[in-house]
């Protein structure tokens, strides 16, 4: 099936898509602060760069989008429907490569908490959203555990 789009078009619109302060990530870190969490944004020199690293949890938070990361059974992780064996391998580098930065930071005892977008975005609709992710991230921090995925 070909694109609805031009090619220029396309590239247009990809060519905007953000890497860094993306919407749910700014939100996740206006929530941190108001409640009092101090950290890092897009730390160079920690595995896989995450998007809020806060030493003194040695935690490194990761706000995926669901389209490149490949949320399982999320609607916003589609397939597309033109040039599909460009879009299988891109996505299979993304995988890979979120797997083996989980498996570094684990190495180096460094937790990590892994936010979907559509999370975000169920959690920002809510009257209560702001208080149930301040909640599982605060438990998280006080617990044992090295991952939290939400």
């Amino acid at each position: 099936m070909a694109d609805i789009k031009s090619p220029e078009a396309r590239s247009r619109n990809m060519s905007r898509i953000r890497s860094k302060d993306t919407g749910p990530e700014i939100w996740v870190r206006k929530v941190l602060f108001s409640n009092g969490y101090r950290y890092r944004k897009n730390v160079m020199n920690v595995q896989g760069h995450p998007d809020i690293w806060m030493p003194g949890f040695r935690t490194a938070i990761f706000v995926h989008g669901c389209f490149w990361h490949r949320h399982s059974d999320c609607k916003y992780a589609y397939m597309p429907k033109s040039r599909v064996e460009f879009w299988n391998s891109k996505f299979e580098q993304n995988v890979l490569r979120d797997r083996n930065v989980r498996e570094e930071l684990l190495k180096e005892h460094i937790r990590i908490i892994i936010i979907w977008e559509c999370t975000v975005n169920k959690l920002k609709s809510s009257p209560e959203g702001r208080e149930l992710l301040i909640h599982k991230i605060s438990s998280f921090l006080d617990s044992k555990e090295m991952v939290l995925e939400m």
